[in-house]
């Protein structure tokens, strides 16, 4: 075993370890939480790394990251989720590698993605970004759409061709009624999901929680987080 694959393994598990107790605290089952693994500014040996020792979704937020990183993988059995605010103009890209989208906000990216996806003779599952620092209408600060937003898209998303509407994902927001208090948003999200579920039952995906507040993202009932640095360590460039 190499250095970095003992090093990602190391901590892989100690990852696992936190999810595995969040889930007991919580008294949910470990199956009940997919682990995504954020792959951003890391090389396409380290996905393969991942392949290796048993994760099946990883995630990136940049397509011209994105994109060649997923064609040098393409033999491996992965479920590539794109997570960063998208252009239209770069969605025949990500149409073409992602099977999911998790940051769709606006109708106008539903229409794109829907043309690109029957397109590429694919299906795309999309999660609608919820923007905690929006208020009940409007955009956050980092994508996403306020809670006023979710039925109008979801209603889009489920009429549109080659899209499955797959739930809804959020970012802890750094202002608002909601910053600092992660459990709170997360709770939330979860309140968010229940209504969106009462007219679209199959959209049960809930996305939330990152390296440093996985176990409240578990807590509050997530079904799946998106951990990089934990997993990956320090991002290169960032100290």
């Amino acid at each position: 075993m190499t250095d970095r694959k003992a090093q990602i393994a190391a901590n892989l598990a100690r990852v696992e370890d936190r999810i595995t107790a969040a889930c007991g605290a919580a008294g949910r089952e470990r199956a009940e939480v997919t682990l995504i693994v954020v792959t951003k500014t890391y090389a396409a040996s380290d996905v393969r790394i991942l392949s290796e020792l048993g994760v099946r979704h990883v995630a990136e937020n940049r397509d011209q990251d994105a994109a060649p990183k997923a064609a040098a993988c393409s033999d491996l059995p992965l479920m590539w989720h794109f997570v960063g605010q998208l252009q239209t103009n770069k969605v025949r890209s990500v149409a073409g590698y992602a099977q999911f989208v998790q940051s769709v906000d606006r109708a106008r990216l539903v229409t794109a993605l829907s043309r690109e996806a029957v397109r590429a003779e694919r299906e795309i599952a999309c999660l609608i970004q919820v923007a905690l620092d929006a208020g009940e209408s409007g955009r956050g600060e980092r994508g996403g759409v306020g809670p006023d937003g979710i039925g109008e898209l979801a209603d889009l998303l489920a009429g549109a061709e080659g899209l499955r509407l797959g739930g809804l994902m959020t970012v802890a927001p750094l202002t608002g009624p909601y910053a600092g208090r992660q459990q709170v948003a997360f709770e939330r999200l979860m309140d968010l999901s229940t209504a969106l579920r009462a007219d679209h039952p199959a959209a049960n995906m809930v996305s939330a929680g990152m390296s440093a507040d996985l176990e409240q993202a578990v807590a509050a009932g997530a079904t799946h987080v998106r951990v990089g640095t934990a997993v990956l360590g320090v991002r290169p460039g960032l100290g």
